[in-house]
């Protein structure tokens, strides 16, 4: 009966890649991962659901048990070949002896295809080639991957010799640091094994390419929402008699610091769970400006826009520069105390930059009838550092291969070299305008109408960020 589901066994040694190539391929990181032999004694199948429909199925199988036995029966068999799968399970299925091999031959006998999983950083042994021979015989689709865990390419080409006899694709696959373009290359190349298998596998691609796409476009909701919540901030307090002014402003700064990193901690569990990572935590290297509190130096150091960038800035945008990286005792205030500082335009801008840039002047503040009023943001430069700090964290999610545990060894870097970290540096001027309408409209005089419409061009700028990062490609263009 001809499968309406691709499904394909994985296969493969303890401790060699099978079950996080596995976890890598199905986005499932409940797959158990350990190296200690005997620890999976069952097939185990896992399908890949989009849009509520199954589109495939990769299984995690026990290692063969007695590989030379089972080939020396497969090589003295004289029965049907298309019933030499069921005669052996149904001959071996009470000996105990055989168990594991019965339950890895078992999807076989169904129709699975084979992706077979070796370590390439050892030689080929014995033992392998028997089982790739066991392999041969069952008739099935067959691709053998090389999991080269540390790039150690010492044995490639022995391994590529041995898989030609035996398989009808070969692939080289980290499955520790696999990308979403690694999986569809994969995939691109399980349809060469078998001319039947290809059209159910393009849609598989295809239906995968158009999830992608939707998830990017939920995250970049999720940022834009995020943002909109933490740019239209605004708070009125009053100030009692006696009351230092100063203290509450250092008050209102923290409340507000912590506002907006529990608005960013919500978006992030929120993208985390669009990339199906449920369970375990894809930890941030040690490196990682994310570390960095939002008030801190370095984040608005090595994060947003560069000075020459924020001074043009105001030069076109007004206003909405605020008065620049303001720095007090009470920390940076993002230009949330309303005052003298959002009224600064291009000339006033260029003329402090030194000095606004540095983090030396601090921002006026609004007093009405004894009150203090906080927001909304006026500094431009609080936007871009928000916005990297999203697209940083995106970053990291998507490059987070489900199969990977080795949390102790975190490498993946995720700022690149230069001043600066961020993505938004490199953004073209038509971006940052986009950026800069979308600021302007969180303020209380723009209209709902105006907001919504600002909310979703910078959601669809947002959308072809997200996409030019997931094929490693950052939005440029010239000042």
């Amino acid at each position: 009966m001809k499968r309406t589901v691709p499904e394909f066994a994985v296969i493969g040694h303890p401790n060699e890649g099978k079950s996080s190539v596995l976890s890598t391929l199905a986005e499932d990181d409940s797959v158990r991962i350990s190296p200690v032999p005997g620890e999976t004694t069952e097939w185990c199948a896992f399908p890949v659901v989009i849009d509520g429909r199954e589109v495939i199925r990769f299984i995690d199988t026990p290692g063969f048990q007695n590989p030379r036995r089972v080939l020396r029966w497969m090589q003295e068999y004289r029965g049907d070949e298309d019933a030499m799968l069921a005669d052996f399970i149904e001959s071996h299925r009470a000996d105990p002896a055989f168990h594991d091999d019965c339950e890895l031959l078992t999807p076989l006998r169904d129709g699975a295809g084979v992706i077979f999983v070796v370590d390439g950083s050892r030689p080929v042994r014995n033992v392998d080639r028997a089982e790739m021979e066991i392999l041969r015989l069952t008739g099935r689709p067959r691709m053998a991957i090389i999991n080269c865990k540390e790039e150690e390419t010492t044995w490639l080409d022995q391994w590529r010799s041995e898989f030609r006899k035996h398989f009808n694709a070969i692939r080289i696959f980290n499955s520790c640091r696999a990308t979403y373009g690694e999986r569809i290359a994969l995939l691109e190349s399980l349809k060469a094994i078998d001319q039947e298998l290809q059209e159910a596998l393009e849609t598989v691609i295809t239906a995968f390419r158009r999830d992608w796409a939707a998830r990017n476009a939920r995250t970049a909701a999720i940022i834009t929402a995020m943002l909109a919540d933490a740019l239209s901030y605004r708070k009125s307090v009053a100030l009692r008699e006696g009351q230092e002014e100063e203290q509450v402003r250092r008050r209102l700064h923290d409340e507000y610091v912590r506002y907006v990193e529990q608005l960013e901690q919500r978006a992030q569990r929120r993208i985390r769970s669009l990339f199906k990572h449920n369970i375990f935590d894809c930890r941030l290297p040690p490196q990682s400006i994310l570390h960095e509190n939002l008030a801190s130096a370095r984040t608005w150091q090595f994060l947003g826009l560069s000075p020459k960038q924020l001074i043009l800035a105001g030069a076109v945008g007004g206003a909405v520069i605020g008065a620049g990286v303001d720095v007090a005792a009470a920390g940076i205030t993002f230009g949330v105390f309303s005052g003298i500082g959002g009224v600064l335009g291009a000339a006033g801008t260029a003329l402090r930059g030194r000095e606004l840039l540095s983090g030396a002047r601090l921002l006026g503040m609004r007093l009405a009838r004894e009150r203090l009023q906080v927001g909304p943001v006026t500094n431009i430069q609080l936007l871009y550092i928000l916005l990297d700090r999203a697209l940083l964290f995106y970053r990291h999610i998507i490059n987070w291969a489900h199969g990977r545990r080795d949390y102790d060894r975190c490498e993946v870097p995720l700022a690149r070299a230069g001043a600066r970290h961020g993505f938004t540096t490199t953004w073209d001027r038509a971006a940052r305008r986009s950026c800069e309408r979308f600021l302007r409209a969180m303020q209380e005089e723009e209209t709902a109408e105006e907001r919504s419409r600002a909310s979703a061009e910078l959601q669809r700028l947002l959308e072809e960020v997200l996409e030019g990062i997931s094929v490693d490609r950052i939005r440029t263009g010239r000042e």
